[in-house]
């Protein structure tokens, strides 16, 4: 997204009966990996489903920067690496945008490398903390230049031979996890990452599947020991993308919580790191259906049908936030729709997303009418099943802060609440999921998005 965009308000109001069979853009993490791993591999990968939204092809961009070659033929994605080993230096510094995968991956990537490449991103991507990927990649030999508080820009320039490590995750972080495997990918030896909490585990199925010396062990107490050998060979792969998990969250909420509702949503991923939401929905009493379980790609996926639900208030423990930390906003949502109180444990990491996504959500909450308190890493909402008194009937908006997710939590509780709701800022939505609004629309969502206001 162009760093002066102007903004865009949008609205959604109260609707009935959203129905209709939908398919969801593909899987945002997987779709960042397809395109890092097939332009570092040797060889052709194809890429159908791919999530063709502004994060995810900036990271495309930023391969095709280092020497892989990119294009588009019909609705496959094809591409031809340049080896491992082998990126060449970025002639500029690597734009991306609000990608905080993007970035934090390709730091991993491209930072053991004998040469200079510097990070930039938007106004939200800059004030995010990038420390928990430099502190390992110095221990690896890195020479790190950054703003304060190791934020972007970042400039990396990589040892004439990158030092393997052993690494203890200290916080539950596919990003950290990941970018430490991908520095490996060039440092002789093997790479050890020792993982105390499990999170998505994209990066070690697709990497495996692109060839690459990988191995995991779990011991009795669930602490998973990933080893890789470096400067191995990979090759190219076909992919087909499942949808993602996160994207499918909002239809998914919008169909419990709006009267009358029934819809399929189909070729869902259900990867079980990745599962943590619809889990905590069925268990508020939510009507999810999962039809024909099957593989794709290495990857569980299946088809959901979803009716209008009565909700009912839970306590989402700690330890589920690894499978669904980018799914609270939404969770939040329904919880205002739910009978009694739902409690959410072990949200720290909301904290550091592309806003501070767990202010946020209290904030638009208290704003339109909903009875919640913020914790410092919880988050408590007693709910109103239905929907009388919330919204904002003076149309006060909801200060998106930059945020996708926010601005689209926000707008799916405005189509079961009493009076509308409003977000300050829609335009972002377009870098994970551009087709959201055709896509409510299609359902019956009575959305819009006004001209442009001032900033």
């Amino acid at each position: 997204m162009p760093h002066d965009i102007q903004p865009r308000l949008a609205t959604a109001r109260r609707s009935t009966n959203l129905s209709g069979t939908i398919r969801v853009p593909g899987d945002k993490s997987i779709s960042h990996r397809a395109l890092m791993f097939g332009g570092l591999a040797a060889g052709e990968t194809r890429i159908t489903g791919l999530l063709e939204g502004e994060d995810v092809l900036n990271t495309g961009k930023a391969m095709q920067a280092m020497g892989a070659k990119i294009e588009k033929i019909g609705a496959e994605w094809i591409i031809r690496g340049i080896g491992n080993g082998a990126l060449l230096a970025p002639e500029a510094p690597l734009d991306f945008g609000n990608a905080g995968t993007g970035s934090r991956l390709t730091m991993g990537l491209v930072g053991v490398y004998d040469f200079e490449s510097t990070f930039i991103g938007d106004a939200s991507l800059s004030k995010r903390p990038m420390g928990r990927i430099l502190d390992p990649l110095r221990r690896m030999g890195v020479q790190v230049k950054s703003s304060e508080g190791d934020r972007l820009p970042v400039t990396l320039h990589g040892p004439e031979t990158a030092s393997p490590i052993t690494y203890r995750v200290p916080m539950a972080s596919a990003q950290v996890k990941s970018a430490v495997l991908l520095a490996g990918l060039n440092a002789p030896g093997i790479t050890t990452v020792i993982e105390p909490v499990m999170t998505r585990d994209h990066t070690e199925k697709m990497l495996a599947g692109f060839g690459a010396d990988l191995s995991v062990e779990t011991d009795r107490d669930g602490v998973r020991t990933i080893r890789l050998q470096g400067q191995g060979r990979l090759s190219g792969q076909i992919i087909d993308v499942p949808g993602d998990p996160s994207s499918t969250a909002f239809s998914l909420v919008a169909a419990l919580i709006v009267p009358g509702s029934d819809i399929t949503i189909r070729n869902v991923l259900m990867n079980p790191t990745r599962t943590g939401l619809i889990l905590t929905l069925q268990e508020m009493g939510g009507d999810i259906e999962v039809l024909d379980r099957r593989l794709a790609g290495g990857e569980d996926v299946a088809d959901l049908r979803v009716h209008s639900s009565a909700l009912k208030g839970v306590t989402v423990p700690a330890e589920r936030a690894p499978s669904m930390i980018d799914e609270y906003p939404v969770l939040a949502v329904a919880a205002a729709f739910a009978e009694g109180t739902t409690i959410m444990l072990g949200l720290e990491e909301l904290r550091v997303k592309e806003s501070d996504r767990l202010s946020a959500v209290a904030e638009g909450l208290a704003l339109n009418g909903v009875d919640c308190t913020e914790g410092e890493a919880s988050l408590t909402v007693c709910g109103r099943p239905d929907g009388k008194g919330l919204g904002n009937a003076a149309g006060g908006a909801v200060k998106t802060h930059l945020d996708h997710r926010i601005a689209m939590s926000f707008l799916v509780m405005g189509l079961a609440s009493e009076h509308p709701v409003a977000v300050d800022d829609s335009t972002m939505i377009a870098t994970s999921f551009p087709e959201f609004f055709d896509l409510m629309a299609g359902l019956g969502a009575n959305m819009e998005v006004e001209g442009r206001i001032a900033q």
